[in-house]
């Protein structure tokens, strides 16, 4: 009798916590793709910003069209593929970004324009939302692969199939520091 008991309570435990920890991993699943679903959201913020900087440009700096070129290169490739191929497009944008706000500086009435200055702010205020985003996805990713590869959870992770996730990663020539000039 007092055998069964035991038994029963063991296996009662070992039922609760499979239930408990699957919907931990369900939890954890939807956090990342949730926090994903952020940084999606300001990329497309940008998506639309876009345009209405490199038509503001355009109007100062008519002969600077490569650097307005891969701008809306890089923006048409920002939303497709993988997460991981729609960060590098972003990387991209990011680079020819810095193009397009270094104009400013040959271009003295673009400088004053203020819907241009406005556009500059809303993608500044934009990048800071990415970068933030990435930092939120990153954290919810990491905090989902501890909990997936440890044990005993990492049992029930395999069990029901729950898969690493990869985080966001920068290209190596982003990790240098850039060279300032004066």
């Amino acid at each position: 009798m007092i055998i069964t008991i035991i038994i029963a309570v063991i296996v009662a435990i070992i039922v609760i916590y499979g239930i408990s920890s699957y919907n931990s991993f369900v939890k954890y699943r939807n956090w990342v793709k949730e926090s994903w679903s952020q940084i999606d959201v300001q990329l497309k913020r940008r998506y639309d910003l876009i345009p209405n900087l490199v038509n503001t440009v355009k109007g100062y700096a008519e002969h600077e069209r490569e650097t307005l070129e891969n701008v809306i290169q890089a923006r048409n490739q920002l939303v497709q593929g993988s997460p991981q191929e729609r960060i590098e497009a972003d990387n991209q944008i990011q680079g020819a970004l810095k193009s397009i706000f270094a104009l400013k500086e040959s271009y003295p009435d673009l400088k004053a324009n203020q819907n241009f200055l406005k556009l500059q702010e809303e993608l500044t205020s934009t990048e800071n939302k990415v970068a933030y985003s990435r930092q939120l996805y990153n954290k919810t990713v990491a905090e989902y692969n501890i909990k997936r590869e440890s044990f005993p959870s990492n049992l029930i992770a395999g069990i029901f199939g729950f898969k690493k996730e990869e985080q966001l990663t920068i290209p190596e020539e982003e990790r240098e520091a850039p060279t300032v000039n004066f």
